[in-house]
């Protein structure tokens, strides 16, 4: 298991997820974005806008994807 943060994956807090892999940690921030902005934290509007932009372009998303990837494995484990 890892842990990656909101802000490590271009969020704005330090909200933690961990996975034991990268997609593990990129979908609880996925779901984390959606439900901040419901709630009306508009901090996190920015963010979660890349978000639903990198599912709707996934050519050009996969650079974000790629290098979420790579930092998820320099971690340590936890």
């Amino acid at each position: 298991m890892k842990t990656m943060t909101c802000r490590q994956m271009g969020g704005p807090c330090d909200q933690a997820f961990q996975g034991k892999d990268a997609d593990a940690v990129i979908n609880q921030q996925d779901q984390h974005l959606k439900d901040m902005v419901a709630a009306g934290d508009e901090a996190h509007v920015p963010a979660n806008k890349d978000m639903r932009g990198r599912w709707k372009h996934p050519i050009k998303g996969m650079g974000w994807y790629k290098d979420t990837k790579k930092a998820f494995a320099a971690l340590p484990d936890d």
